[in-house]
C-alpha cells in the first residue's frame, strides 16, 4: 500500500486511462503483478506496491465496484478496501496467482468411461388409463453402441494403436522456461483428440465414431394413479455411454387428457349430476356413472339443494404407489328447474305455492349460501 495517508487513484496505480477496457485493465495488472510479485522482486517496498496493485485491480476488475468508484471515488468502495487483499500473500507462488487471475490452458483425457445422456419422452394418456394403469409401447430414437465395431471405432479385424504423441495419456504437457520461472500447460492431444489411441482403420458402419442412431420400441408400464406431470424413470434406457460407460436413463413424462364427465383432484373424482325439483324435494334413489364403467345407485335425501354433495367412498382414483387404496367419488348435485310446464303442472305448482308461503324466507341470503356451498363442494369444477 502507498505510504501516504492519501490513497492513489486506482487508474494511476495500474497506469491506465479512465476509459480503458476490461482487457486493458487486466493486461496492465498482469504486467505489474509480474514485475512486483514478492517471489520475483525482493526490492524494498515491492511487497507494499504489490498490495496496492492488487487492491486497484480488485476494484477496477469488478464491474460493480468499478462503477461505484467512477462515481464516488474511494468512498464508493470503502467497504471493499482492505477485504481480500491480504489473501494474496497465501498463494504458493507466482504460478498460483497467475493461474488464479488469468486461468490456465488445460486438457482432459478421453480414455475413461463416460455415462450416456438421459432422454425424455412425453406420452399422452387417456384419463381412464391414468386411473387404472396400462402398458404402453413407445418408439424412441437414441444412440447405441455400434453393432459392427462394438464401440471401439476400428473396423472388424483391425485394432487401434497407442498414440505416440501423448503415449496413451490423451494429454500433452508443455513446460516453458522464462525470466519469472517455468510454466506448465496441459493440452488435449491433437493427434488422438484425447483418446490416447489412434484408429488406423475406422469402422465403415459408424465412420469411426463408435456409436450409431437406432429406433427402439420400449414397453412402459404405467402404474395406476398417475397424473399430468408424473415422471416415470426407466433406468438404463437412455443413450449409450462412451468408452464402455453406463447408459443414461429415460424419463417418461405423463400428460393426461381431460374426461367428458369426470374431474380429478388428487385421488378424488367428481362429476356434476342434475336432478329435478321433485327428486330434490321428496328424495329419490338415482343411478350415477362411475369411473369403473358401472352405474352406482345413490340416495338423494329429501330437501337436497343445488350445491349439495354426495360421497361414494372408495370409488375414486387409486393412490399412486398404493393401488389397493382409492379415493372417493363426489357427486355434485344441481337441481334442474323446468323452463316450461303443462297446464296441469302449472296448476299443481300454483296450489303448492299457496301452501308454502314463508314470511321468514331470506331469498338473497339463501342464494348466497347455496352458491358458496356449490363452489366449495364441487371438486375440480
Amino acid at each position: 500500500m502507498s505510504t501516504s495517508n492519501k490513497k492513489r487513484d486506482y487508474y494511476d496505480v495500474l497506469g491506465v486511462s479512465r476509459n480503458a477496457s476490461d482487457e486493458d485493465i487486466k493486461k496492465a495488472f498482469r504486467k505489474l503483478a509480474l514485475k512486483y510479485h514478492p517471489d520475483k522482486n525482493k526490492a524494498s517496498g515491492a511487497n507494499e506496491k504489490f498490495k496496492e496493485i492488487n487492491e486497484a485491480y480488485q476494484v477496477l476488475g469488478d464491474p460493480n465496484q468499478k462503477a461505484a468508484y467512477d462515481q464516488f471515488g474511494h468512498a464508493g468502495v470503502k467497504g471493499a478496501q482492505g477485504a481480500g487483499f491480504e489473501g494474496f500473500e497465501n498463494f504458493g507462488g507466482f504460478g498460483d496467482i497467475f493461474d488464479a487471475f488469468f486461468g490456465s490452458s488445460g486438457g482432459r483425457s478421453q480414455t475413461t468411461p463416460e455415462r450416456g445422456s438421459d432422454l425424455k419422452y412425453r406420452i399422452n394418456l387417456d384419463f381412464r388409463d391414468a386411473i387404472f394403469g396400462i402398458d404402453k409401447d413407445i418408439a424412441i430414437r437414441r444412440k447405441e453402441v455400434c453393432h459392427s465395431c462394438r464401440g471401439n471405432r476400428s473396423a472388424p479385424g483391425s485394432s487401434s494403436i497407442t498414440c505416440n504423441n501423448c503415449k496413451g495419456t490423451g494429454q500433452i504437457k508443455r513446460t516453458q522456461q522464462g525470466f519469472f520461472g517455468s510454466f506448465s500447460q496441459v493440452h488435449t492431444c491433437s493427434i488422438c483428440s484425447g483418446a490416447g489411441k489412434v484408429i488406423t482403420s475406422p469402422c465403415s458402419e459408424c465412420k469411426g465414431r463408435g456409436e450409431e442412431i437406432k429406433d427402439r420400441k420400449i414397453v412402459v408400464s404405467i402404474p395406476a394413479g398417475v397424473e399430468t406431470g408424473t415422471n416415470i424413470r426407466l433406468t438404463g434406457e437412455g443413450e449409450a455411454g462412451l468408452r464402455g460407460g453406463p447408459r443414461g436413463d429415460l424419463y417418461v413424462e405423463i400428460q393426461v387428457t381431460d374426461h367428458l364427465i369426470f374431474r380429478r383432484k388428487g385421488s378424488n373424482l367428481s362429476h356434476v349430476h342434475a336432478i329435478n325439483i321433485v327428486q330434490a324435494t321428496l328424495g329419490a334413489n338415482i343411478s350415477v356413472p362411475t369411473i369403473d364403467g358401472e352405474n352406482k345407485e345413490i340416495e338423494i335425501p329429501p330437501g337436497t339443494q343445488t350445491g349439495d354433495m354426495i360421497k361414494i367412498k372408495g370409488q375414486g382414483s387409486p393412490v399412486l404407489g398404493r393401488s389397493n387404496v382409492r379415493g372417493d367419488h363426489l357427486v355434485n348435485i344441481i337441481v334442474k328447474i323446468p323452463r316450461k310446464l303443462s297446464r296441469a303442472q302449472q296448476r299443481l305448482f300454483e296450489e303448492l305455492s299457496k301452501e308454502m308461503i314463508d314470511d321468514k324466507a331470506e331469498p338473497y341470503a339463501r342464494e348466497e349460501s347455496w352458491f358458496k356451498k356449490m363452489m366449495n363442494n364441487i371438486v375440480g369444477w
